[in-house]
């Protein structure tokens, strides 16, 4: 498949809050801290005795979460008082090998990219390039949403801070059918307004990419990534960090990703995603260089004897910017919960096979960051909270065994959802829908009859998707992504449910007028070409 609900939910970039991001995950984050409001007024004090006290408890969270969870491999850090205090890798880099994870080993970050992104953008706004407030029409003026007066407020800090009122996951899908980064920015023009713009909590991805465009463009850099190697990452040291299929399957010691199922499943890496989503999820990187990048935050824009970005921006990208429940709020690239002993500023990110979480506590000078090689960040997230819990003295919570249940109840969902997408036989009706239709953001895409299966070509592309009738409506088709070419890979990754169903329109005289998609995520519709 590409992305059902339950899927996409799982390999895209997740935060716990409300039920959380991950659905998979269940907001299990947010629901700890929410147990907090009448316990321990205050402060914990963390030492580095007291970390190192907690490493053999620590070490049996992982072994417990990794076999309730399944994950093939994981890599931890511990970052205090402005130094890595301890690092281990976990299990195998592919399951079925002896091939050990080390501390170095390199794995697919997801959505805690978004961070490195809110950075370079405070940056930005540092060196006078940019304004917060600058709406991003004054930076790109072909930016454009549905909503006129929502384009023309849009500005530089909403790109980051999941406040857009967009559906969730809007388009995401796109960079799996192989859609490059204009076509994902121009498809925010047809995403649906279901929230309040600044008030209601909503994740997206594409917006990120458009404010990587913005940070090329004013730092005059031939991509974001460009920019950020410049700004930050080579400063930092960050020599393993990087952003393209090739970097990831040419390092030395790398992991191999897994799909989720009842046996984790090893799949290859794939060309566009998540790296057609560029700041939103792309980072390739390990425990050491993350460290480094803790170590930036925790010395609040120091590295060393450099300032790399103000205190003041940093406070703009920690401060709480939209509610995800009554304790955890979304900042700019960082979700923030607030607890009586403190702060917790974090991000998870997931991809078709990789889960991690990054995250510290500011005023204790502490950080952790846990990278997974299996697509899901319940793991990581799990021992993170583990791990808050211990430092902050905070009530305790069976994280992993939370987490083992939601994990149960993700595949649970999944299988009701093949069982919904039960198919048919081809309507006696079927060559009536073969033809050429046309989005205004996708372009062409033709229908055919090959081989006695409906096949429908997007064009700009040339993934071929197969449409498999409904048993209920002769007129509405589930869409599965055909194996076929650059493709392949997908299968592998995502596994073969429909990403989306597809009802075809008839006018009053039966004859085809058109197409649209029924996902919620892709809200796309085709005009039939004149003449067909």
């Amino acid at each position: 498949m590409i992305l059902s609900q339950a899927a996409r939910a799982r390999i895209l970039a997740r935060i716990p809050g409300k039920r959380s991001i991950a659905k998979p995950c269940g907001g299990l984050i947010a629901a700890a801290f929410a147990t907090l409001a009448a316990v321990h007024p205050s402060r914990a004090e963390v030492t580095a005795d007291k970390l190192h006290a907690l490493v053999p408890e620590l070490e049996k969270q992982v072994a417990a979460g990794m076999e309730a969870l399944s994950v093939p491999g994981l890599a931890i850090g511990i970052v205090f008082d402005d130094k890595l205090i301890y690092s281990k890798g976990f299990g195998v880099k592919t399951i079925g090998t002896s091939d050990a994870v080390t501390p170095g080993t390199i794995f697919q970050i997801g959505s805690t990219t978004k961070a490195f992104l809110a950075t370079s953008l405070a940056q930005a706004v540092d060196a006078g390039k940019l304004k917060w407030t600058d709406p991003v029409t004054d930076h790109m003026p072909d930016f454009q949403l549905a909503d006129p007066w929502v384009s023309r407020d849009f500005r530089i800090l909403d790109l980051a801070a999941q406040r857009s009122g967009l559906t969730s996951y809007v388009n995401d899908s796109l960079a799996l059918l192989g859609y490059d980064t204009k076509t994902l920015i121009r498809s925010l023009r047809v995403a649906p307004q279901t929230g309040i713009f600044r008030s209601d909590f909503r994740y997206l991805n594409i917006p990120h990419v458009v404010g990587g465009e913005v940070v090329a463009k004013v730092d005059a850099a031939a991509s974001w990534f460009a920019s950020v190697k410049r700004t930050l990452l080579d400063p930092l040291g960050m020599t393993s960090t990087t952003a393209s299929p090739e970097a990831i399957m040419q390092a030395a010691d790398h992991a191999t990703g897994h799909r989720p199922d009842e046996r984790p499943i090893a799949i290859p890496f794939h060309v566009s995603f998540p790296y057609a989503l560029g700041p939103a999820g792309a980072f390739n990187s390990n425990v050491p260089d993350m460290a480094q990048w803790l170590r930036l935050q925790l010395g609040r824009g120091h590295f060393g004897d450099k300032a790399l970005v103000s205190q003041a921006n940093l406070d703009v990208i920690w401060t709480p910017r939209v509610a995800m429940n009554d304790r955890t709020s979304y900042a700019v690239g960082w979700a923030v919960a607030a607890t009586p002993r403190g702060r917790v500023i974090w991000h998870n990110g997931g991809t078709t096979g990789f889960g991690a979480h990054v995250g510290f506590l500011p005023d204790a000078k502490t950080g952790i960051v846990i990278l997974t090689n299996l697509g899901s960040p319940a793991m990581a997230d799990a021992v993170a909270q583990w791990f808050y819990d211990r430092v902050l003295d905070n009530p305790q919570v069976d994280h992993i065994a939370l987490a083992a249940a939601a994990a149960r109840e993700s595949r649970e969902r999944e299988r009701q959802d093949a069982a919904s997408s039960a198919t048919g036989p081809l309507p006696a009706n079927a060559n009536t829908l073969a033809g050429r239709y046309v989005s205004p953001v996708l372009g062409t895409a033709s229908v055919a009859i090959a081989e006695g299966k409906l096949r429908m070509t997007l064009e700009a592309t040339q993934a071929i998707v197969q449409l498999d009738a409904s048993k209920d409506d002769p007129n509405v088709f589930s869409a599965r992504l055909s194996p076929e070419g650059v493709y392949e890979p997908i299968i592998a990754m995502t596994g073969d449910a429909p990403f989306t169903r597809i009802r075809f329109e008839r006018d009053d005289r039966g004859d085809v007028v058109g197409m649209h998609w029924l996902n919620p995520a892709l809200p796309h519709a085709f005009a039939r070409a004149p003449g067909q």
